[in-house]
């Protein structure tokens, strides 16, 4: 990964200042969200702070610097119109942004998504993961092909017109499959 040191910590209450200013940037703003209050950061991002809880959310770190902000969620049963034909319950989605607008471009969120990817697929229920860029955000498509997530199909989501993007374990399998030949010749 570059020499990079990418980790993630659970998120936590003392990180919703942070995390608010981050949302407020214009390079997340324009694809996350329109800019919260710090009140409404801590409405919705609290229950992602809650071990046990559907969704969670996560500080990314490369080394000790935080880089930015990724989470996870249970897709099937999702409610409020999400992925109402999903019926796998092994799928995850992902959604994420990298803190720092300097940053972007340079590998550091493909890096970013393929070490979460791995931490995901540790769990042996984790059958495929799932991201839905808007489609007209080509910096964040192409993260998440390099990353190994293949579009599938453009759909409408409750935020609006979306690319379903899917990440499935087999690739992972054959990834390392095809790592391990490799050394062998």
């Amino acid at each position: 990964m570059n020499g990079r040191n990418i980790s993630f910590r659970p998120l936590m209450m003392v990180d919703m200042p942070m995390l608010h200013e981050w949302l407020k940037r214009p390079h997340v703003a324009e694809w996350w969200t329109p800019a919260p209050s710090l009140d409404e950061v801590i409405e919705e991002f609290t229950p992602l702070t809650r071990p046990g809880h559907r969704d969670q959310g996560y500080i990314a770190f490369d080394g000790d610097r935080a880089i930015g902000y990724i989470q996870s969620y249970i897709v099937k049963d999702g409610g409020n119109g999400w992925w109402e034909e999903e019926t796998d319950p092994g799928a995850r989605g992902i959604d994420q942004f990298l803190a720092a607008g300097d940053q972007l471009g340079r590998g550091l969120g493909t890096a970013m998504v393929r070490a979460f990817v791995t931490r995901l697929f540790e769990d042996p229920a984790v059958t495929k993961i799932q991201t839905d860029p808007d489609p007209r955000n080509a910096r964040a498509i192409r993260c998440y092909e390099k990353a190994g997530f293949r579009a599938v199909r453009e759909v409408d989501t409750p935020d609006g017109h979306a690319l379903l993007m899917i990440r499935n374990r087999e690739l992972l399998v054959y990834a390392a499959r095809t790592t391990v030949a490799r050394r062998w010749r």
